[in-house]
């Protein structure tokens, strides 16, 4: 998704790509495939949490893990765009980060659940674009939870349960992909993102462009 050295030098404002789902269902494997891709050049907005670290995660880079009362005082001091709690931890995205993000026409990728998503597109419903992702099936829902093997039966358990609840959001999302086979459900994300960025009320840079185009005179 190669951007012309034209459409390169038009400014633009950046968007705000939301990614959910229920755990399991794919959203962090399409949000690490759309980060390394690296013709889509989008930065991972991370977020600030209290649940624990897991062993395969690394500090500010996939969260920033902090204490419960560090996770307070931002939010009560206004500092968090949006914030959640999610089977028993906090999360949340600073407000500073992405603003900074988008008027400097940078894209910025949201793994978040429903609860995030709907606070952003309140908030700030001009960038945002959300996607929902689906599993084909609740059994293969299971079973990818059960190979990922990160998390106890009993808390397995827990986020088919809420699973149930968190599928019923997904008539608040732009689009829904259903992520059966992998590869077509990337390709499906890569085509939103390329769609969105060509939207004109995300294009200031188009009213100038569009006056110097009709200016010129190439004679006959």
């Amino acid at each position: 998704m190669a951007i012309s050295s034209v459409e390169s030098g038009i400014k633009r404002r950046g968007l705000m790509m939301v990614i959910s789902s229920p755990s399991g269902a794919g959203k962090s494997t399409i949000a690490r495939l759309l980060l390394e891709d690296k013709e889509m050049d989008l930065a991972l907005s991370v977020s600030v949490t209290t649940r624990p670290r897991r062993p395969s995660e690394i500090q500010d880079v996939h969260y920033h893990f902090i204490s419960v009362r560090e996770f307070e005082r931002l939010r009560d001091s206004e500092a968090l765009i949006e914030w959640a709690e999610v089977h028993g931890n906090f999360y949340g995205t600073l407000r500073e980060t992405a603003e900074n993000a988008l008027a400097e026409g940078r894209d910025m990728l949201f793994d978040i659940d429903w609860q995030g998503a709907d606070q952003l597109q309140e908030k700030m419903p001009a960038d945002v674009v959300s996607i929902f992702i689906l599993p084909p099936t609740m059994r293969e829902l299971q079973q990818r939870l059960h190979r990922r093997a990160e998390d106890t039966p009993d808390v397995i358990e827990t986020r088919l349960q809420n699973a149930r609840f968190e599928i019923q959001k997904w008539s608040k999302y732009d689009y829904i992909v259903i992520n059966e086979d992998l590869n077509r459900s990337y390709a499906a994300v890569k085509a939103i993102v390329g769609a969105e960025r060509l939207r004109r009320d995300r294009r200031p840079g188009l009213f100038d462009f569009v006056s110097t185009l009709l200016e010129e005179n190439p004679g006959i």
